[in-house]
């Protein structure tokens, strides 16, 4: 679809990564071509590459996005997080080195089990293994190590307390090249399944106005000690049970779930990321940004969750995204495309703005049930059982809500539009079976032809 709708396309490589969105010089070569001034890296492949950023400014190419500088501190996750611990941020307990698999034993003990083993070079939940136990600590160790080194080229890896009933929380922050830093509050991110997010919403409904502002004000913190520039999501762990907030990472780009951040605010993140490269800081001032609604977003993707959510390629015999008013889609395919096996699978985002957080909730619930998706599994069956849990609706979740509830286990039979059907039975509604044409209406469609 990007190549659809692009006023000019360039052929960069085949279809494996490394050798085409993965190569520095074929892009590059790229943008010489085209004639291009700046180059947006999207929210994959290259978009956290310092060599990228320092390649392009070689040939006078602006990067949309932070700087080297930046990417090579965030980059570095225990750098990072003895960085921000100097500069008085509050990260998650852990080592600041990394750890050995003899030493690993001993510094567990002394952080307090669980524990959870991080790849030091690693970001997106690769090669991260929880542990419990000495005994899971040894196998977390081996596994999150080889993972690392395949897929990071580095084999350290360091220790950080595991939160169990910790709830995600990020911010939106975006430095104006001038000196400025600003936030556009919120968004919670607890959704997960193996560390990767499945659904997201804004504002989080975790937080009152008084951890609001505490939260708000250790992200502008943070982003003013490294002097932040550009877009770029600051993210925190809440333990509720301390009423602590600690940073967990930086993300120095885009994030795929900045729609809901849009939705709230009504601020084009994009544009603003754009504006900032070339020079002209941002178009906003940090009292004008106030939340409006809510909004919830469903990453919709080319998986099977009753095959352990292995990655379904094919082609898109049918393609039906939701429509209406207050639910945006952002989808790269359409009818007849193919889902390709070497990239991530995500067909669609589907974002839901509501007066109220239980309207976008119910808006977002209807969305899934009208989407249809025929050549590929899909994962809408766990979406719509996140959204239809009584975890959810409340908004009294963490990170561990698709265990709390089981939801996984319950998704085997699980299908939803009949579901939605009997429902709306219940309800007293009307469904497509139960609706008759009155011959009023009949007669109406033959007198008007």
């Amino acid at each position: 679809m990007h190549a659809l709708i692009a006023d000019e396309a360039v052929w960069i490589g085949g279809s494996e990564p490394a050798e085409s969105y993965l190569n520095v010089e074929a892009i590059v070569e790229a943008a010489k071509e085209t004639g291009a001034e700046a180059v947006h890296p999207g929210y994959g492949f290259l978009s956290q590459r310092a060599d990228f950023v320092e390649r392009l400014e070689e040939e006078g190419i602006t990067f949309i996005g932070p700087p080297a500088r930046i990417q090579k501190l965030v980059g570095d996750k225990l750098g990072a997080r003895r960085f921000f611990q100097n500069a008085g941020i509050e990260v998650v307990p852990g080592t600041f080195t990394a750890v050995e698999a003899l030493d690993a034993p001993s510094v567990a003990e002394e952080l307090g089990y669980p524990v959870i083993v991080k790849p030091a070079g690693g970001g997106g939940g690769i090669g991260m293994r929880i542990a419990w136990g000495e005994e899971e600590l040894v196998k977390a160790m081996r596994d999150a190590g080889e993972l690392a080194g395949k897929a990071f080229g580095r084999l350290e890896v360091y220790l950080e307390k595991y939160l169990p009933n910790a709830r995600h929380i990020e911010v939106q922050i975006i430095g104006d090249g001038r000196g400025g830093v600003f936030h556009l509050f919120e968004r919670e991110c607890s959704v997960q399944r193996r560390f990767q997010k499945v659904v997201e919403e804004a504002p989080s409904p975790a937080l009152d106005q008084d951890r609001r502002q505490r939260l708000l004000s250790q992200a502008l913190r943070a982003a003013k000690a490294c002097e932040y520039v550009n877009a770029g999501t600051f993210e925190f762990l809440y333990d509720p049970s301390t009423d602590n907030f600690y940073l967990l990472e930086v993300n120095s780009r885009i994030q795929v779930e900045h729609p809901v951040t849009e939705m709230i605010t009504g601020i084009d993140i994009v544009r603003e990321q754009i504006l900032v490269a070339a020079g002209y800081g941002v178009s906003f001032k940090q009292e004008d940004v106030a939340i409006r609604g809510h909004a919830i977003e469903a990453r919709v993707y080319a998986e099977d969750p009753l095959n352990a959510f292995a990655p379904s390629s094919g082609v898109l015999e049918v393609y039906r995204p939701p429509e209406g008013p207050w639910v945006r889609v952002d989808s790269g395919y359409y009818a007849g495309a193919e889902v390709p096996m070497y990239y991530d699978p995500l067909l669609m985002k589907i974002v839901c703005w509501g007066a109220t957080r239980d309207e976008a909730r119910r808006r977002a619930l209807s969305a899934i049930e009208e989407t249809i998706v025929k050549g590929v599994a899909t994962n809408l069956p766990l979406l719509h059982l996140v959204l239809s849990s009584e975890a959810f609706a409340s908004g009294n979740y963490n990170t561990r809500i698709l265990e709390g509830e089981d939801l996984l286990g319950r998704l085997n039979g699980y299908t939803y539009r009949k579901l939605a059907t009997e429902s709306k039975k219940r309800e007293g509604l009307p469904s497509a079976r139960q609706t008759s044409i009155e011959a009023w209406k009949l007669a109406a469609r033959f007198y008007s032809s």
